[in-house]
């Protein structure tokens, strides 16, 4: 074989490895679903999300004990993430939780301002989640799967609106 076939082969498969890497890239992107392991950092309160996919009508919310967040403070940050999981097509949220006040510490609202460059938040808040991954499954989920104990992580500057700054595992 001439070194110009050898060559042609080889782009060839080079062009082949491309198209079925885009190929799996669109199927995750066309599933709506984040991968767990990264850390996804939505904008500002109130922006629009995606359109409404995901189940979260029959969501169980425990506010827990808080001396420091009232109910409506937790309101705000449980309709963000709502807000959020909407967006992930064919899962369904079924509940939420307040992990406690210990989430508010300085080195998580140190890390909160690491994660929004610029940011100047003095107070953050953790809620975990369950919910079932869809039937089908894709992208990053399990098919037919429970979630349990999937962390949400919000921040806020005092008196401010909460964002959302990650979530996963």
């Amino acid at each position: 074989m001439k070194k110009t076939q050898k060559f042609a082969l080889k782009m060839l498969a080079v062009l082949c490895m491309a198209l079925l890497f885009a190929f799996a890239l669109s199927a995750c992107a066309d599933n709506g679903a984040e991968t767990p392991a990264d850390e996804n950092t939505p904008g500002e309160a109130g922006e629009e999300l995606a359109a409404a996919a995901g189940i979260v009508d029959n969501v169980t919310v425990d506010y827990g004990e808080s001396s420091i967040y009232t109910q409506e403070d937790m309101d705000a940050a449980v309709n963000l993430i709502k807000d959020e999981f909407a967006a992930w097509d064919g899962c369904e949220l079924h509940s939420i939780r307040y992990a406690g006040d210990e989430c508010n510490s300085a080195d998580n609202i140190k890390w909160m301002n690491e994660l929004r460059d610029g940011a100047a938040f003095s107070q953050c808040i953790e809620f975990l989640s369950d919910f079932h991954s869809p039937v089908e499954g894709g992208g990053a989920w399990e098919a037919d799967s429970e979630y349990t104990n999937w962390q949400w992580w919000l921040a806020r500057e005092d008196g401010g609106d909460w964002q959302l700054l990650t979530w996963g595992y």
